[in-house]
């Protein structure tokens, strides 16, 4: 599968547009730029074009598909898009080790699923607003 239109959109909006590298919560190890792009190779002084941001994007999505597509589950195409933009954020690491890849595999009732993905909007052990909105976005896609 292939992220849809709408699964992108999702993305860009919860992530923002940003043309000069930031660091989203300052423990974070390295910098963001363009939609969310995080990278060891990205410096404070890092800047780009939407160009470049939407050719990062693209890249980024293409890895993060393989990824979910490697899982073998038959996804609905918001399923599909609600995880990738859930694992573009915090990683295919803490997605293999998840309670909510857990209940996805056992095909726990749709409430539990939802449920985990609103669990992880912590940052530092700190509950950020952006990451409860974006939760919610991402549970209410895997639902529909």
């Amino acid at each position: 599968m292939k992220i849809s239109n709408n699964g992108i959109s999702l993305i860009k909006g919860v992530e923002g547009l940003r043309l000069k590298a930031y660091k989203a919560v300052p423990t974070e190890k390295y910098y963001t730029i363009g939609y969310g792009h995080y990278s060891k190779d990205i410096t404070p002084i890092t800047t780009i074009t939407q160009e470049k941001a939407e050719e990062l994007l693209k890249d980024d999505l293409i890895y993060f598909e393989n990824k979910i597509n490697s899982l073998n589950i038959p996804f609905t195409q918001n399923q599909f898009d609600a995880l990738i933009s859930f694992t573009f954020n915090v990683g295919w690491g803490n997605l293999i080790t998840s309670t909510l890849l857990k209940k996805i595999k056992a095909k726990s009732p749709l409430p539990e699923i939802k449920h985990e993905f609103l669990r992880w909007n912590k940052s530092g052990g700190v509950v950020l607003n952006g990451l409860k909105d974006r939760r919610a976005k991402e549970a209410e896609l895997y639902g529909k």
